[in-house]
């Protein structure tokens, strides 16, 4: 029974995973604006750090410009110079009291470039799922030692582990071939 809840509990950070991984390709930007590409860059306001979504109205008039408007006015500059930092991309242009930032048309040699980003993030989001895997085997190989499982069990849980292991990893590669193909679209 223990070995169940152990093995949801595989399937519930697995997800995890995936889920960073899909949240961590929202950041890659294809030539299109979204308020996921700024709303996690961290900007230093009131003596401390906060995520961008936390102190402004993100939007996205069109879909080359991204508007950013801050609850306080006085906190504009260091948007600006939060987002000069995080090295998106793209310039902030400061107008009165919202920063605005245009994305420019991506060129090939930019797109293979995010390609290459977007392969690296999948391949941190494989070796996670990977690891999940390997202390998850390392715990029943223990349980099998000191006689609370079966060697047949021990094997059964193992083949569990690795069918919730390719599937997730199936996931990140299906969502990094829809984002290669987003990337190559002009």
């Amino acid at each position: 029974m223990v070995q169940e809840k152990a093995i949801q509990e595989v399937k519930c950070r697995m997800q995890k995973a995936v889920q960073f991984t899909t949240s961590e390709f929202a950041t890659i930007h294809a030539g299109k604006a979204s308020a996921a590409m700024v709303e996690m860059v961290s900007v230093d306001v009131y003596g401390s750090s906060s995520r961008l979504k936390d102190i402004a109205a993100i939007t996205t008039p069109d879909a080359r410009t991204i508007s950013i408007h801050p609850w306080d006015n006085g906190t504009t500059k260091a948007i600006e110079k939060a987002l000069l930092v995080a090295n998106l991309g793209f310039t902030p242009v400061v107008d009165s009291s919202r920063v605005r930032c245009t994305i420019p048309e991506m060129s090939m040699e930019r797109r293979k470039e995010m390609i290459k980003r977007a392969a690296a993030i999948a391949e941190m989001g494989r070796v996670s799922i990977r690891n999940i895997r390997k202390e998850t085997n390392e715990v029943f190989k223990k349980q099998q030692k000191t006689s609370e499982i079966s060697e047949d069990d021990l094997k059964r849980y193992e083949k569990d582990v690795q069918k919730l292991t390719d599937d997730a990893i199936g996931e990140i590669d299906k969502l990094l071939q829809k984002k290669e193909q987003e990337l190559l679209t002009v």
